[in-house]
């Protein structure tokens, strides 16, 4: 079974920087795809940012240019550096992990990010 531990969150100043990180146990990280959702106050979840187990990367319109979604696959961690955080940006993350076969498809438990004004 896969698990994921993420770390990194706090609160931000508008403008500010954080990295969110996401380890995950198992030797299977490196054939898995890993996300980053987000779920703002009132709102749904959505998909951030999303690294392939090739290293293709692909983001939402509303964080291309600040976010950066990398892994590395000898520490199975993933990572999401955030830059020049809006207070909109202020969500529980979440990390996420799919594929293989069998199937896995696994979360961690959330991290929040708070962006104050």
């Amino acid at each position: 079974q896969v698990q994921l531990v993420e770390s990194g969150g706090g609160l931000v100043q508008a403008g500010g920087s954080l990295r969110l990180s996401c380890v995950v146990s198992g030797s299977i990280f490196s054939i898995l795809a890993a996300s980053w959702f987000r779920q703002g106050p009132g709102k749904q979840r959505e998909l951030v940012a999303v690294v392939s187990s090739g290293g293709s990367t692909s983001y939402a319109d509303s964080v291309k240019g600040r976010f950066t979604i990398s892994r590395d696959n000898v520490k199975s961690t993933v990572y999401l550096q955030m830059n020049s955080l809006k207070p909109d940006d202020t969500a529980v993350y979440y990390c996420n992990v799919n594929g293989g076969s069998p199937w896995y498809n696994s979360w961690g438990q959330g991290t929040q990010v708070t962006v104050s004004s």
